[in-house]
C-alpha cells in the first residue's frame, strides 16, 4: 500500500495493493505497450480515502502508444455497478511511456471536464498517473477540483 496525505487536511488516499499490482500490470514496460487507463473507486473510513479498485482498460477503448480513450458508457456502467457494492467513483487512471510521469496539458483539460460535468459531492477526482519506473516515483497523483490541481506526493 502506498499512502499519499492531501495537504494539511489530515486525509490520507490510500493505494491498496491490489491497486497497485493493476497499475504495474498494465505500465508501459515494453515499446510495444499501448497506453491503458481506468477508472479509480474508493471506500471512506475519515479520514482515509481508500483505493480499492482500478477498473480498465476495456476492449471497447481505443488505444495506442500515446493515447488513451475510455469508453464512457462502459464507465457509466462500472460507477453504477460498484456504487451498488458501496464503492464510491474517485477519479481516473492512465498511463504513460516515461519514467517519471507528468500530465499533459490534455490530461488536466480532461479531469477538469469531468470534475464540472459529473454529479458528486466530492471536493474534486484524482487523477493517476503511471510510469515506467519502481513506486512511488512512477505515480503522479494528483487532485482537481475542476479549477486547480494539487499534486500530492507519498508518505515516507
Amino acid at each position: 500500500m502506498i499512502v499519499f496525505p492531501i495537504a494539511s487536511s489530515g486525509q490520507r488516499i490510500i493505494f491498496t495493493d491490489a491497486v497497485l499490482d493493476h497499475f504495474r500490470k498494465h505500465s508501459q514496460s515494453r515499446k510495444w505497450r499501448a497506453e491503458a487507463g481506468g477508472q479509480l473507486f474508493a471506500r471512506f473510513e475519515l479520514p482515509d480515502i481508500i483505493v480499492e479498485e482500478a477498473t480498465g482498460p476495456r476492449l471497447c477503448d481505443l488505444r495506442t502508444r500515446f493515447s488513451f480513450r475510455p469508453n464512457r458508457a462502459a464507465e457509466q456502467r462500472e460507477i453504477d455497478n460498484r456504487h451498488k457494492k458501496g464503492l464510491h467513483f474517485v477519479g481516473d487512471w492512465h498511463t504513460h511511456p516515461e519514467d517519471i510521469p507528468q500530465p499533459s496539458h490534455l490530461d488536466i483539460s480532461s479531469m477538469q471536464e469531468t470534475v464540472a460535468k459529473s454529479i458528486h459531492s466530492l471536493n474534486g477526482f484524482l487523477m493517476v498517473i503511471v510510469g515506467t519506473k519502481e513506486f512511488p516515483d512512477a505515480l503522479s497523483v494528483s487532485l482537481c477540483d475542476g479549477k486547480t490541481i494539487c499534486f500530492l506526493k507519498p508518505a515516507l
